[in-house]
Formats: C-alpha cells, sequence, structure tokens
C-alpha cells in the first residue's frame, strides 16, 4: 500500500493507494450552518434543547453535510478535473459538537475509467460514516483536459 500525496489523473492510481487524512473540527457553527445551508431545518441539527428532548445529547450533523465532506475529501486527492460520479454513505455514530471527524480513503477499485474509494470518517464515538461508504470517481481523457 502506498501513501498517495494527490492523483493526477486514472493513470496514476493504483488499488491499494491511501489517501492523506482530513481532520475536520465539528463546531456548532459548522453543524448549524451547513444544515440550514441545505435547507434541512430540522430541530435536531440546529435546536439543542429540542435535540435533546428527542433523545440526542445535541444538536447533530445531517447527511447531507456528511456526503458534501466526503466529496470534498475525495475531491480535494482527486484534483479539480475529477468528477464525483457516486457517492454512497452509512451513517453511524452522530457527529456532535466539539468533536473532530477524521476521514481516511483507500482506492479498492479501478476499472474502465472509473475509481471507487473506500472511506471511513470517525469521530471519538467511533464510525460517523462507516465501512460500507465508497466514493467513485472519473477524470476525463488525457486529450479532453
Amino acid at each position: 500500500m502506498t501513501a498517495t500525496v494527490g492523483a493526477t489523473g486514472y493513470e496514476t492510481v493504483t488499488i491499494g493507494d491511501r489517501l492523506p487524512e482530513l481532520v475536520i473540527p465539528l463546531t456548532r457553527t459548522l453543524i448549524v450552518a451547513t444544515a440550514l445551508a441545505t435547507r434541512d431545518f430540522q430541530d435536531v441539527h440546529h435546536d439543542p434543547a429540542l435535540a435533546v428532548e428527542r433523545g440526542s445529547t445535541d444538536v447533530f450533523m445531517n447527511i447531507l453535510t456528511t456526503n458534501g465532506l466526503v466529496g470534498r475529501f475525495v475531491t480535494d486527492w482527486a484534483g479539480p478535473h475529477a468528477s464525483l460520479r457516486r457517492i454512497a454513505v452509512r451513517l453511524g455514530a452522530p457527529n456532535y459538537p466539539g468533536d473532530e471527524m477524521t476521514l481516511t480513503g483507500e482506492v479498492v477499485a479501478k476499472d474502465d475509467g472509473l475509481v471507487t474509494v473506500k472511506i471511513r470518517g470517525a469521530n471519538s464515538l467511533g464510525d460517523h460514516a462507516t465501512g460500507t461508504g465508497t466514493v467513485v470517481v472519473a477524470w476525463p481523457a488525457r486529450g479532453d483536459l
């Protein structure tokens, strides 16, 4: 397994390449602002008292924000010419304010111009974005750049 700083295209990627780790501080502002930005007005994402009333310990990150952060993680590695074809994430432990989420990834498949990256997002409670999480990436052909 190699540590890949950044992919420059399909040809440079090898199965087993690991993406550089990304640590994201989980601030209350990040959780609330991204929920509102994605038009997810459920109170558990912005109102601490109501989140607790509904059984949570605090507000927590929504799935749309998780998907966006996973996409950012992979495109930071893949570069500006890559496009995300599919994001499949299963949520586990909630992302609460005051913690941090560490994203890691590994290239697990490469076929017909597409690369599949298995991702994991973990916080102090365990896996937030769990083991079945994958992102499929494509790059344009060299002549199309």
